[in-house]
């Protein structure tokens, strides 16, 4: 069961308040309105050889003991896999194989010994091999018998979780319209589970459904999505995917992502979904988003809102109402309801994202080697080229040890060297500054100064390229002399307060934020996605060259598009070099 543990102190003080470590059943503290960190108990039932949820079990009368705080079954195919890597191929058949937290397999409710450090000293290709020769033989039978008990036994957590669910989804959706809301839909358990509960709490199967595909999706996964379209054909289920960029292209330019760069999910997913959102309920005043996303599959989301408004999409309320479920609850609710899911998850991946992610685990990263094996292997090469190109004498090591996942910066990559911006102040003119630029002036240009005022082509010299920057009021805040096709640009500072600019060293600094963006764009749409008012537009044109348009009449002169990412651009922030 789950348990909330109140750990909040008093904010002035940083004292314990009366109620700290006070334990309850809901996720705020009733004494001081705080949240509350939860903690589950799972139990087993040794003679029905199930967990359980409660300490009693419902069909023997038996009283289980506590086994792990969260537990997911393993299906056949997995467990297939488990055995031959210990050497006993069909050894655990007849039996209840679980996997609990920390990754520990558990059968008939005895943790046994699995090393996931021990398996890239094994021989992949030749478990590969085995695994064709045994997996016609494996069957379903005893794990169904084993599913059918635990679903029977646990039925009274299941009615009380899918209630509460459904209750709160009628709560949250009954102030909008069918065409007012949509399930982010991934193809994940957790989204799964999320989309059937609202089609089946509004009893209306024609709510939007919404899959970002990164392009770098389990082969499963658009299989699985394939399966969704044709078993529910009165559900319009749209694609958000960046077109105009290649995963590999990309890896090769700028190196590919690491545990603390992961530009993937910029570039690939989160300005790609908020872009479509922005087009589709442009005109809404507001949107609800119901999405999948528990608290206990990682520290940084065990602090998220179960209702919050987006931070980056004005009037999108986004509600989460499985934000509370463990595993053991998304996999009673799949088992009982018997609806389609993922095939990922057979296999015996815990977590269904992109499939070549730096955050994978060791046994994800051992299953593509087994499952995936032509992408696992080209994936692989790709990385040991990268590693030779930036220098790394030993790059199967760097490779196969995970270094490649630690990277930071971009030491060694030539594209990073655009991050680099040479300037000079002007000798001449007070609060002027000379830039060299690595690319020649174009009309794009401009358009990156739209976030400090109003652009006026008309008040300067055309034969000198100036072109000044006014505010509201029709005063000078910049002006800029450069003449389009050359490289030297002049920036006169008039007056500092530009895009939340206090003073003149902070104006300097928003100016060449937006020259490092001119130098570096590729089109990686984080701007754009930062844009509350959709009033920024990123894209590739015909020619490959990037389009970046400002709407005037939309932008708010908020300064966010150049304050949000370190210097300005998204990319800068993930190529950081070392300055000598």
């Amino acid at each position: 069961m789950i348990i909330y543990t109140c750990n909040n102190k008093d904010s002035k003080t940083g004292n314990n308040l009366p109620c700290t470590g006070r334990r309850c059943e809901t996720s705020i503290c009733p004494e001081c309105g705080g949240r509350a960190d939860a903690s589950s108990r799972i139990y087993w039932c040794s003679e029905c050889q199930i967990p359980l949820y409660e300490e009693t079990c419902s069909i023997c009368g038996g009283k289980g003991t506590y086994i792990t705080t969260d537990i997911r079954p393993v299906f056949p195919e997995e467990r297939l896999l488990v055995e031959i890597i210990l050497g006993e191929p069909f050894c655990y058949e007849k039996m209840s194989v679980w996997n609990g937290t920390g990754n520990h397999y558990y059968v008939n409710g005895k943790k046994i010994l699995f090393s996931i450090k021990a398996l890239k000293n094994l021989d992949a290709d030749n478990i590969r091999i085995q695994y064709e020769q045994y997996k016609e033989q494996n069957t379903y039978n005893c794990f169904t018998e084993m599913i059918e008990r635990f679903v029977k036994a646990n039925a009274g957590r299941y009615e009380r979780m899918t209630e509460e669910a459904k209750n709160y989804i009628r709560t949250t959706a009954k102030d909008f319209g069918t065409m007012d809301m949509f399930v982010s839909f991934s193809g994940g358990k957790d989204s799964t589970v999320t989309a059937d509960l609202v089609t089946r709490a509004l009893s209306n199967p024609q709510i939007m459904h919404i899959f970002g595909d990164t392009t770098l999706e389990f082969p499963f996964t658009y299989e699985y999505v394939k399966r969704f379209k044709e078993a529910h054909p009165k559900t319009p289920l749209i694609s958000a995917r960046n077109k105009d960029k290649d995963f590999e292209e990309l890896c090769k330019l700028i190196g590919p992502p690491s545990r603390v760069m992961r530009w993937c999910c910029t570039i690939f997913k989160t300005g790609t979904i908020q872009k479509r959102i922005k087009s589709l309920y442009r005109d809404k005043n507001q949107v609800l988003t119901f999405y999948g996303i528990r608290r206990s599959e990682s520290p940084s989301r065990s602090k998220y809102e179960r209702e919050s408004d987006s931070p980056k999409i004005t009037k999108q309320r986004i509600v989460s109402p499985v934000i509370d479920w463990m595993d053991f609850d998304i996999w009673l609710y799949i088992l009982t309801t018997g609806i389609d899911f993922n095939d990922a998850y057979r296999l015996g991946y815990a977590r269904v994202g992109c499939w070549c992610c730096p955050n994978n685990s060791g046994w994800s990263e051992f299953l593509s080697k087994i499952h995936m094996h032509e992408q696992a292997e080209h994936f692989r090469k790709m990385l040991i080229e990268f590693a030779r190109s930036i220098g790394k004498e030993d790059a199967e090591i760097y490779v196969d040890d995970g270094f490649w996942k630690a990277r930071q910066g971009g030491n060694g990559v030539a594209y990073a060297q655009k991050s680099v911006v040479a300037f000079k102040p002007c000798a001449t003119e007070e609060n002027a500054f000379n830039y060299e630029l690595q690319k020649p002036i174009t009309e794009e240009l401009y358009e990156l100064f739209r976030p400090f005022g109003y652009l006026n082509f008309d008040m300067g010299k055309a034969r000198l390229g100036e072109v000044y920057v006014l505010n509201r009021k029709g005063e000078i805040l910049l002006k800029l002399q450069g003449r389009v096709g050359t490289r030297a640009l002049k920036v006169t500072i008039i007056n500092p307060k530009i895009a939340g600019a206090a003073d003149l060293k902070a104006a300097e600094e928003r100016v060449k934020c937006q020259i490092t963006k001119y130098q570096m764009c590729m089109g990686c749409l984080a701007c754009e996605s930062v844009c509350r008012f959709n009033a920024l537009s990123v894209k590739e044109g015909k020619d490959g060259c990037i389009e970046y348009r400002i709407f005037e009449e939309k932008c708010m002169r908020c300064g966010e598009c150049v304050n949000h990412f370190t210097a300005g651009c998204y990319m800068r922030k993930v190529l950081t070099i070392k300055r000598t």
